[in-house]
């Protein structure tokens, strides 16, 4: 079926084409959705490319439907494409970024730039899944891709995505794959594909990986993760590449490490976003990511002359005294420009004897070893990794995750001071086990003693020296150890200290090793090195014309959501409680209502590691008049001191009938985690 709209705006008419079948060279047929500027056959158009598994007919519809219009009247085609196995696309989904998706990928640039009405200049973009598989394709150098703009992605798969961090094991990996699962256990819609919806979708429930089976075995950075990682080869990469990220989000390091990898041939922004858009993202200021990718794609698709490429290399929003909240719409700062990145200049704060953080020299000279084991439940304040609402999935106030760490604050400053980059922290520590965890935090105090994380990091201390050879910690002895942080742009104001905080837990966004022996820290070793901000010229970022970009559906059910932690003191258990319900919405151009329903929980008790427990289940509804389809898929973690246990369970339902039932096990050995 193939469903056609004409469309004029006030520049080039063009037509939206609801499905468009592209047969792969194997015979599987992929479903795309295309904005076709009017003419092109006759006049040849560039065309932007994105190749996602998160459904065009429902899943990314809305913010499909508010850029590629765009796109289209400016005279570009936009070609949104689904990943096999999801959406209306044949087949199954084999994994994450494998070499099948990315063949694919190049093939698809092919038949782009073969097609009539295109100049032969293709554009990738995308935001996450879409943001990494576009560098990941320019990196292998398809003819027709000429540029790309990825929002919220990475350069190197181990550290920088929702699976682990320096050897910690991010929560987020079960949340995600759980995430997956409920994704692709979706029907196909009907209109599209026909009768065919009940096989295609049977098969996809029957097939689909459960995507931990294949993350967890790989805990160490090998050559899995090396794979999609451009990082192990900046030079493969040859094309402009627009690098974007959000302070907000768990993706933000990588523009900073795309500008240093790629040199020039890379542009950074980042603003004070969660994991979206830059155009309908929160918090405010947002920025106008229309006109900078028309511009961007104008110079690289057409080679249009109109000094995109002057752009400077780093533009980032310097966050300003920010509060923490359980929302926060829009949050204080300016906007600043480096023309070319180089290596920030750091300062370096101590600890004094007093035991306050210093900068500049350290007198040490009273500064002691110091015990830390912080109950396992501390960082139920960290937010979540991966962040979509400028809510309570953000960072809150730092206070209780402070009670369980050691801190060292500043004196109140004496003049504003401005960094930007990664922070890192150098201290000597002892551990009497194997391996443990260490978490740092940078806090803005503010004078009425709120805190606000500017910054985190971590690492496993089996991986010290490397990723990919993790090894056992010395008994009885202290090694030096550094933990890079997170990338920051902030303003620390006078009369605010600066906090280190040093947990052995961050629960629950890191998961517990199987042993809990808390570590000697020596304050007199310890280095906090903050980056400047240095040379730079404030600027002003475009805001979008339009404050509502979003299409509105029709709403059947509002949307809930629910951040929870439950301290049962009787059990000595904490729990942490997330719902997201998306309510019943319908598009009013498919009749299609979608509903999705997130329910996660994690438990420990503050003293076990080992009682430590993961749930997430997604419940997906679709409907038509007379036509209903559910599917409900849970993940769960657990452990024991020598192995991972993990699970998934899918039911399927047509109308009230199950139709589908499926339940998958695994224990895997834990490898220095």
């Amino acid at each position: 079926m193939e469903a056609r709209e004409n469309i004029v705006s006030s520049k080039r008419p063009f037509t939206v084409i609801e499905n468009e079948w592209i047969t792969l060279k194997d015979g599987t047929r992929l479903a795309a959705r295309i904005w076709m500027p009017d003419g092109a056959e006759a006049d040849p158009v560039p065309a932007v490319f994105e190749f996602l598994p998160y459904r065009k007919r429902d899943g990314t519809s809305p913010r499909d439907e508010s850029t590629y219009p765009h796109f289209a009247a400016a005279g570009i085609a936009g070609v949104r494409v689904d990943i096999r196995g999801s959406g209306e696309s044949d087949g199954v989904i084999d994994g994450e970024y494998t070499p099948l998706e990315l063949a694919n990928a190049c093939e698809l640039i092919g038949w782009i730039a073969a097609q009539p009405w295109s100049n032969g200049s293709v554009g990738m973009m995308g935001i996450s899944w879409g943001g990494f598989n576009c560098l990941q394709v320019a990196a292998m150098n398809p003819p027709a891709l000429k540029a790309v703009i990825s929002i919220a992605s990475t350069t190197d798969r181990y550290n920088d995505d929702i699976h682990y961090k320096d050897g910690c094991h991010l929560s987020a990996q079960l949340s995600w794959a759980a995430t997956m699962q409920g994704y692709q256990s979706r029907s196909p819609d009907p209109d599209i594909v026909g009768d065919r919806w009940k096989e295609m979708w049977l098969e996809r429930l029957e097939k689909e990986p459960f995507f931990m089976n294949e993350w967890l075995p790989h805990q160490r950075r090998d050559a899995f993760w090396k794979h999609g990682s451009i990082a192990e080869d900046f030079s493969a990469f040859k094309i402009p590449a627009l690098v974007i990220a959000g302070w907000a989000d768990g993706y933000r390091n990588t523009p900073i490490k795309a500008v240093e990898g790629l040199g020039d041939k890379a542009k950074a922004l980042i603003g004070p976003w969660v994991h979206k858009y830059p155009h309908f993202a929160w918090p405010k200021p947002r920025a106008d990511f229309i006109g900078e990718a028309i511009a961007f794609w104008n110079r690289w698709l057409r080679n249009e002359q109109n000094g995109a490429e002057a752009t400077p290399q780093m533009r980032a929003y310097i966050l300003d005294a920010i509060r923490p909240a359980p929302r926060r719409d829009h949050d204080t700062g300016r906007w600043i420009a480096k023309d070319v990145w180089t290596a920030p200049s750091f300062q370096t704060f101590a600890v004094s004897g007093t035991g306050a953080l210093t900068l500049g020299g350290k007198s040490g000279a009273n500064a002691r070893d110091v015990f830390l084991k912080s109950p396992l439940d501390t960082g139920t304040a960290s937010g979540e990794w991966f962040t979509l609402k400028p809510d309570v999935e953000m960072a809150i106030d730092q206070r209780s995750d402070d009670a369980g760490s050691l801190c060292f604050d500043t004196a109140p400053l004496d003049a504003d001071v401005d960094f930007l980059g990664r922070p890192t922290v150098t201290v000597e520590v002892g551990c009497d086990a194997d391996w443990a965890n260490l978490v740092a935090r940078v806090v803005d105090v503010h004078p009425d003693g709120t805190a606000y994380r500017v910054s985190f990091g971590m690492l496993n201390l089996a991986h010290r020296e490397s990723n990919e050879h993790p090894k056992a910690m010395p008994h009885g002895e202290k090694v030096r150890i550094t933990v890079t942080l997170d990338a920051c742009g902030y303003r620390f104001r006078a009369g605010h200290r600066i906090r280190l905080a040093l947990s052995t837990s961050y629960w629950p966004m890191i998961l517990p090793p199987p042993s809990d022996p808390g570590l000697t820290i020596d304050t007199a070793s310890l280095e906090l090195k903050m980056p400047e901000l240095g040379d730079h010229r404030d600027i002003t970022v475009r805001e979008p014309d339009d404050p509502n970009p979003l299409p509105t559906y029709i709403e059947h059910e509002p949307s809930e959501t629910l951040r929870e932690v439950i301290r049962n003191l009787s059990e000595n258990t904490t729990t942490y409680h997330i719902l997201e319900d998306t309510g019943v919405s319908e598009h009013p151009g498919t009749g299609l209502s979608t509903r999705q329903v997130r329910e996660e929980n994690w438990t420990i008790s503050p003293g076990d590691p080992l009682s430590m427990t993961g749930s997430s289940t997604w419940t997906c509804d679709m409907s038509r008049p007379g036509w209903s389809v559910r599917s409900v898929a849970t993940s769960t973690i657990a452990c024991t001191a020598t192995e991972w246990v993990i699970a998934a369970h899918v039911t399927a339902y047509e109308g009230d009938t199950l139709v589908f039932e499926r339940h998958h096990g695994e224990r895997i050995a834990r490898d220095f985690m």
